[in-house]
Formats: C-alpha cells, sequence, structure tokens
C-alpha cells in the first residue's frame, strides 16, 4: 500500500496548491477545512500575503474562514516553489486562458508544471485542475515531470481532475458537486480519487485524464452552444416581431427533453468563453474541424455587435445618435451578483460605444474601478440625475441589487440584454430578442 494513501487516511498529507485564484483558493481552503496541512503557491507576492494575514481575493471564500484556517496553522501561503519538495499532493490551479489570436495559452500550466518538476519528490501525487484540452496531462504535463528523471506510475503519481467551481453560486460548491477523477493508471485514479473524498460528497473515476479533461470541456461546450442557440433565435425573433422571452417560457412548461437557456450580450467568465477555441486547437491537430462548436462560439462573439446595433437603431428611431450620446451601462461583472470581470461582454459593449462616439459611464456594486485599454473608468453613484441625464440605460447584467421599476421610471431609454423588465409595459424599454419597436411584454 503507498504511503500516500495511509497519509490521506490519516489526514497527515501536506498538500500543496499551485495558483490561489478563483479556483485553488476554493480548494486550498476546502482542504484545510478538512484537516489537512495545505500549503499554497502563487506568483503574486501581494495575494501570498493576503492569505497569510487571513484575508481573502476572491468574494465566494470569506475571510473570516481564511483566518480561522490560518490561525490554527492549516493553511499557509508562500511564493517560494522550493516549498514543493515538502508536499505529498500538489493540485495545479493555474489559468488557462487564450492568446491574443484566440489560441490557447498554455504558458500557465507549462510554468507550473516546470517548477513541479524541479522539486517533485518520489511519491508525490500531482493532479491538474485547470481547464484544458484532451491530452494535456499525459501529453504535456507528464512529459515535463518526467524530465526530473522519475518516472510516472513508478516514482510519482499523475491525474487530471477538473475544477467544477461556479463564482457565486450559493447551491452547489466543491463538496456537493460531483468530483471527476482520472489517472494515467490505476494507482493514480486510486490515489486522487481517495484525495478527493476528503472535500467531495461524490467522487466519479474516469479510465483516463483524457476522458475527464473531455467532460469537464464538453459540459462549458454544452453552454455555450446551447447559449448561441438562442442568441440566434433572439435575433430571428427580433426580425419576425415575436417575443424571444414569451417563447423560452412556453417551451420551459415542456416537463422533458428540453432546458431553458436565455439570450445576452455575450458570454463571459472563465471557461465558457474559452473552452471551444482550446477543443478546436486540439481538434485542428487530428485534421478535424468543430464546425458546429466553432459556429456556437462565433455568434456568441458576435452578440455585443448585435446590441451596438440595436442601440443605434433605437435612438436613430427616436431622433438621436449613438455618437455623442450619453450612455449608462449597469452591470460589468459577466454574471449577476459577483465582482467576477473573466471575459465579460460588458467589456467590449463599452469598447464599441466608445468606437462609436458615445459618451460611458458605468455602475456596478462588485465593480468600482475597470481597467480598460484606454483608461481607467469608475463606477458612477446609481442616482435618479444620473438614470435620467443619460439618452439611453444598458442593462448589460441582472445584479439583484438594481431597482429595476426605479430604473424604468428615470430612464429615457432602456436597453435590456439580460429580460430583466419583462413584466414592465412602458414605451421607453426596448428588449434584445424583442425587437426595437418598444416593449411587447406586460
Amino acid at each position: 500500500m503507498p504511503e500516500l494513501e495511509q497519509k490521506l487516511k490519516k489526514k497527515t498529507a501536506v498538500i500543496g496548491v499551485v495558483g490561489l485564484g478563483y479556483v485553488g483558493l476554493p480548494s486550498a481552503v476546502a482542504f484545510a477545512r478538512a484537516g489537512f496541512n495545505v500549503l499554497g503557491f502563487d506568483i503574486q507576492p501581494e495575494k501570498v500575503a493576503l492569505v497569510n494575514k487571513g484575508q481573502s481575493t476572491i468574494e465566494d471564500i470569506d475571510s473570516g474562514l481564511i483566518r480561522d484556517m490560518v490561525a490554527k496553522e492549516l493553511l499557509r501561503a508562500t511564493t517560494d516553489q522550493s516549498r514543493l519538495k515538502e508536499t505529498d499532493v500538489i493540485c495545479i490551479c493555474v489559468p488557462t486562458p487564450l492568446t491574443a489570436g484566440r489560441e490557447p495559452d498554455m504558458s500557465y500550466i507549462l510554468r507550473a508544471s516546470e517548477e513541479v518538476a524541479r522539486h517533485i519528490q518520489p511519491g508525490q501525487l500531482v493532479v491538474l485542475e485547470s481547464t484544458t484540452y484532451p491530452g494535456t496531462t499525459r501529453g504535456t504535463v507528464l512529459t515535463i515531470l518526467e524530465r526530473s528523471g522519475l518516472k510516472a506510475g513508478a516514482d510519482f503519481y499523475l491525474a487530471y481532475s477538473p475544477e467544477r467551481i461556479d463564482p457565486g453560486n450559493k447551491t452547489y460548491s466543491i463538496k456537493n458537486t460531483p468530483k471527476l477523477v482520472g489517472g494515467i493508471d490505476s494507482p493514480s485514479t486510486g490515489l486522487a480519487g481517495m484525495l478527493y473524498r476528503q472535500i467531495a460528497d461524490e467522487v466519479l473515476l474516469l479510465s483516463c485524464p483524457e476522458a475527464a479533461e473531455m467532460a469537464k470541456i464538453f459540459e462549458n461546450i454544452f453552454r455555450n452552444v446551447n447559449i448561441a442557440l438562442v442568441n440566434e433565435l433572439a435575433q430571428l425573433c427580433e426580425k419576425m416581431e415575436i417575443n424571444v422571452w414569451e417563447v423560452i417560457r412556453a417551451a420551459a412548461t415542456k416537463p422533458f427533453g428540453y432546458m431553458p437557456f436565455y439570450p445576452g450580450p455575450g458570454i463571459g467568465g472563465h471557461c465558457i468563453p474559452l473552452d471551444p477555441h482550446y477543443l478546436a486547437s486540439r481538434a485542428r491537430e487530428y485534421g478535424f474541424q468543430t464546425r458546429f462548436i466553432e459556429l456556437a462560439a462565433e455568434i456568441n462573439e458576435q452578440m455585443p455587435y448585435h446590441v451596438i446595433s440595436q442601440i443605434m437603431e433605437a435612438l436613430n428611431n427616436r431622433g438621436g445618435s449613438l455618437k455623442g450620446a450619453e450612455v449608462l451601462v449597469l452591470g460589468a461583472a459577466y454574471k449577476k451578483d459577483v465582482g467576477d470581470i473573466r471575459e465579460s461582454p460588458t467589456l467590449k459593449l463599452i469598447e464599441l460605444l466608445n468606437e462609436e462616439g458615445a459618451r460611458v459611464s458605468y455602475h456596478d456594486p462588485y465593480l468600482p474601478r475597470l481597467e480598460l485599454p484606454n483608461g481607467t473608468l469608475t463606477s458612477v453613484e446609481l442616482t435618479e440625475g444620473c438614470l435620467s441625464s443619460a439618452d439611453c440605460v444598458v442593462i448589460a447584467t441582472a445584479h439583484s441589487s438594481y431597482d429595476v421599476g426605479q430604473i424604468a421610471r428615470q430612464a429615457k431609454l432602456i436597453y435590456d440584454t439580460r429580460g430583466v423588465t419583462l413584466g414592465l409595459k412602458s414605451d421607453n424599454i426596448i428588449r434584445l430578442g424583442e425587437g426595437i419597436s418598444g416593449s411587447q411584454e406586460s
């Protein structure tokens, strides 16, 4: 029986977590709460210092919880990568963004794997959690780790277990979301499964890391494709003068074979906008084009342009122009009730509004400042004067704190990309998927 198995059972294993962001910090806290000693690694000294002071760097983790774990000496953070050799398990939780050319940026995984390879010890378990294309664990991480002279399956264990964290979700967490695990061999799978059973209610063991990698990327592409479908339907409904929100509501009454998705100004977050590009890139290596998946990504990426054209037409129909117009954007985060700006379509909306000559301001209760390519924007105070002076108010994020009725009473023109004004009937409300003639919903 591997020594690590005994350590996991007795909770004497030291867990290393590489990357203390949206994925790594929740994982580190979960292992610490389960009673393990956790050592977090990050290249940002400021982030490390905050964690060691008991301060959370993300909204989903309460600072009090981190303070408690730090006080109990169950959680520590460091920038010293050489301390990886002190751990029994290393979870790699680094970002996987896109390059400027919309190709997978594997640099974070490569650098993390190289650091692990420099300090890897016999008997350690390494688990990649970052979302990536199938073949990364075996074809990239394993290759780098074996440059250490140690052999996977003989000297160390290697597995893939994708993160499934949904920022801002109060219902599902690491504990009650099933954890997928796929190792390069049976011992690796078994040990990784044992590891995650310490923090997750359900662990599903898969045959290989490639299956786990594909499962993760598929579940995100599933959302991407279905959002693209409803975004395309919304544009058709505008032309046919059919209320897309009514159509979705009616279709959702079917108790089988259907689940509702809703249109919007685009898609955001770390995974859903990026994963189609990761899979498409990998597919090209096999001489295969993922036409359906790439088309869905294209439709979603074009939605900000469609929104701008709708706003422009709405202003023109009222004798105005987008050029020189005062436009107030409500919500900068990619989803409601979080301060997560990653890949938010609002950023593209603001960029396009600026390009058209609009004078843009924004409000977001979770994001006091936006760092944009052409400068910094500061969230304005949402007052009656602010709302009434704007030529158009664009609801880009459906934050619960917004008093939609008050906004509707005070704004000259509202363009609602999220359907939050459903139930209000007013000539100053235009909703995505209803056309520009005004509100059709009562």
